[in-house]
């Protein structure tokens, strides 16, 4: 068969046939595109719906949490303020106690002048009269060792007797002897003159060392017999 020239005829042919055979590429995209089905947009939709509840709920929630830190906020600067009052309170109240204390201390001042003027005063008085501040007269050649020495020694001695007169049932001594006792008070000087010595002698263990030795004499206060050296308790009670 013998070729012959190409005609446009032909080909247009061609080109026709070709579009018969070959399927449609837009057809075959549309065919491949799920169309969504209505159940699937009302799921869709209700999930949306329950995110937009869920997130509603979660602002109200927001929103509640900060009126209650702004609540406690407020709270925490009353509480402040409270504590700055009681602060500048207890300034004052420092104040005034540093106040009592110096008001105090110059009181004690005062007190300890005017007891060292009557102490003075009481010597004075011993000085030119010995018995003066005894119950009875004594002998002025012993003279006291401290103020009231010999007076509440007596006292100390009616007390015993009263209460020995008391205990024997010998009514009429122990009532004479009482009414001295209330008449006469005594200066106190001996008990506190004891008690400084027992202390002394509790604070080197009741020993007659060195230490002792000298404070007993500087007090003019024995502390042998003959060679032999006393205890504490025989010192106490040959002195006191």
């Amino acid at each position: 068969m013998k070729n012959r020239p190409l005609d446009l005829n032909d080909f247009l042919a061609a080109k026709s046939e070709m579009e018969e055979t070959v399927p449609s590429v837009e057809n075959e995209v549309a065919e491949e595109i799920p169309v969504e089905e209505p159940e699937e947009l009302d799921v869709q939709k209700a999930v949306v719906e329950e995110l937009a509840a869920e997130k509603a709920e979660l602002h109200e929630e927001i929103d509640q949490l900060k009126s209650q830190i702004k609540a406690k906020e407020e709270q925490f600067a009353a509480k402040n303020a409270e504590i700055e009052a009681f602060k500048a309170e207890i300034a004052t109240l420092k104040g005034e106690i540093d106040s009592l204390k110096a008001e105090k201390s110059g009181l004690l001042a005062r007190i300890e002048a005017a007891e060292r003027e009557v102490e003075k005063a009481r010597e004075d008085v011993q000085e030119r009269n010995p018995n003066s501040l005894a119950l009875l007269d004594r002998d002025v050649e012993m003279p006291d060792r401290f103020t009231g020495e010999t007076r509440d020694h007596v006292l100390e001695v009616l007390k015993e007797a009263r209460d020995k007169a008391e205990a024997e049932g010998r009514i009429r001594r122990a009532q004479l002897l009482e009414s001295v006792l209330v008449a006469n008070e005594p200066s106190g000087n001996l008990e506190k003159k004891r008690k400084a010595m027992e202390d002394f002698f509790n604070e080197n263990c009741n020993i007659v060392n060195g230490t002792v030795i000298s404070e007993l004499t500087r007090c003019g206060i024995a502390y042998r017999n003959g060679e032999e050296y006393l205890l504490p308790k025989e010192i106490m009670l040959r002195t006191y």
